[in-house]
């Protein structure tokens, strides 16, 4: 397709990954054995709060980690920094090591907002997930950063996840499988941050179990040391689109599907009528 067509990586993605599906059915393989084979039939998943008060987070925080997740993305930006370095300073106090955190600002700081907040929670082990809108703002603000930083909506193409590397700009990554043009690309991906020890996510931005199966298949692909998690849009969502084998959250983990390619069978009947049929 890149051949064809550039950019347009969204559309691409969803080309992609039908693909990788009717090959897994058409041979009988897991889309996850398609991608390099799993390292794991548990996925971690993990939560991502709203921008909200200090004693809401917390307390979603506390929830969570009885549920069994591992990791808390804690949403900032927006409203003055002295909330949220209160936010941060509350859900630590709350979780504590129990969970690893990572705070994201979306894009929604400034450079000066980036340096208060890291220096404010200092003591507070957690990774800063694009802070700032701009690489150059990144590059400028990362030496006066006390804490690990990761590239998200910057991470657009494969060579801009190379440029991000080799500038030192970030420690990791928040990767969305479609904003990157889809599985083959996302296996690139993870093979780039396998060779330099990149922790990463795989997940999307929301949608039901077709993109959370893509996002499964290719979590359990990458090496547990290097893999923060793998969101999921279902706790949000009211049924699935396959009623027997949705995606689900299971203990903060999601079991990978075992059938052939990702391993569900959407109900047709909950769709329109398609706008064209080839083949």
């Amino acid at each position: 397709m890149d051949e064809r067509l550039n950019g347009h990586r969204y559309a691409k993605a969803a080309v992609d990954i039908a693909i990788y599906d009717l090959l897994g059915k058409h041979t009988g393989m897991r889309v996850a054995d398609l991608l390099g084979g799993a390292v794991t039939e548990s996925v971690p998943s993990y939560y991502s709060s709203g921008v909200g008060s200090p004693e809401e987070i917390a307390r979603i925080a506390a929830d969570k980690m009885a549920e069994g997740f591992l990791r808390m993305q804690v949403k900032v930006g927006g409203r003055p920094v002295e909330m949220d370095i209160e936010v941060i300073h509350r859900v630590w106090e709350t979780v504590g090591k129990g969970m690893r955190l990572a705070v994201d600002a979306n894009r929604g700081w400034t450079a000066r907002d980036a340096i208060l907040v890291s220096q404010a929670c200092r003591d507070i082990p957690f990774v800063i997930e694009q802070p700032c809108n701009t690489i150059e703002e990144m590059v400028a603000v990362r030496p006066q950063l006390n804490h690990p930083v990761y590239a998200d909506e910057s991470g657009v193409d494969i060579n801009t996840v190379l440029r991000l590397i080799e500038q030192r700009v970030v420690d990791g990554f928040g990767m969305k499988v479609t904003r990157i043009g889809g599985l083959h690309a996302m296996a690139t991906f993870r093979d780039i941050c396998e060779a330099r020890s990149l922790p990463h996510t795989c997940d999307d931005a929301w949608g039901g179990d077709i993109i959370a199966a893509a996002c499964t298949h290719i979590g359990a692909t990458i090496k547990p040391n290097l893999l923060e998690g793998v969101w999921l849009a279902q706790p949000f969502i009211e049924g699935h689109y396959d009623s027997e084998n949705g995606i689900r959250i299971v203990d903060g983990h999601i079991p990978l599907p075992s059938g052939p390619g990702l391993g569900i069978r959407p109900d047709e009947s909950l769709f329109a009528q398609p706008i064209a049929s080839y083949g």
